[in-house]
């Protein structure tokens, strides 16, 4: 499957905003390139512009999409879904894309960024409701019991993650336990529950025209 490849850090100067792709790297002082850099790349970054409506809601889209490390394809799939549920469509889209068993992992604390938790579910180091799972975009749902598989519990990844600092930055709708490697999925993520700075409108309106 293709997937960007290139440095990471360029996306975030790409959209103007910190997208934290590089877990812990992101939140230390005087280390993110962004925070020196913030301007786009390439040699006319300084070049003053101005932004169309359409500019604007393409950034929004892209940057969506590098946040949640989805390509074009898979982003208008959830667009189109999103859009047959009832409710408003950006927060049944956002839904959707926090439902992806990688999010999941990222959000429950097992993993410092969305790529690392991409890589260690494809990796086969997790089951949901007792069956391994190894697909990043697998949807969970409310209720589904994530824990890591028997055999991987002993893996130096998790040993060290057990013993490291506990942080209390984890959602309200999901909830994980470190002692027993075991989460559990407690409600289908809303709206208030993204912490993401994301106008989905503005995909709306933009996949819409």
């Amino acid at each position: 499957m293709a997937k960007y490849t290139g440095a990471k850090c360029r996306l975030c100067r790409r959209e103007g905003a910190k997208l934290f792709l590089k877990g812990e790297r992101c939140y230390k002082a005087g280390v993110c390139p962004f925070e020196k850099r913030p301007v786009a790349p390439g040699p006319h970054a300084n070049m003053r512009k101005k932004v169309s409506e359409y500019g604007l809601q393409l950034r929004e889209k892209q940057k969506t999409k590098r946040i949640y490390g989805v390509l074009e394809g898979q982003f208008r799939h959830y667009y189109e879904r999103a859009d047959r549920m009832k409710g408003i469509t950006g927060e049944n889209m956002l839904s959707l894309l926090e439902r992806r068993l990688d999010n999941v992992i990222f959000r429950m604390g097992l993993a410092a960024s969305r790529s690392q938790a991409r890589q260690l579910v494809t990796h086969a180091h997790f089951c949901v409701n007792g069956k391994a799972v190894d697909i990043a975009s697998y949807e969970v749902k409310a209720g589904d019991v994530i824990t890591v598989k028997e055999n991987r519990k002993d893996n130096k990844y998790f040993v060290e993650l057990k013993a490291a600092p506990k942080k209390n930055n984890m959602p309200k709708w999901v909830e994980f336990d470190l002692e027993t490697l075991t989460g559990k999925v407690l409600a289908l993520p809303t709206r208030e529950d993204i912490d993401q700075q994301i106008a989905e409108h503005m995909i709306v309106e933009l996949y819409s025209k």
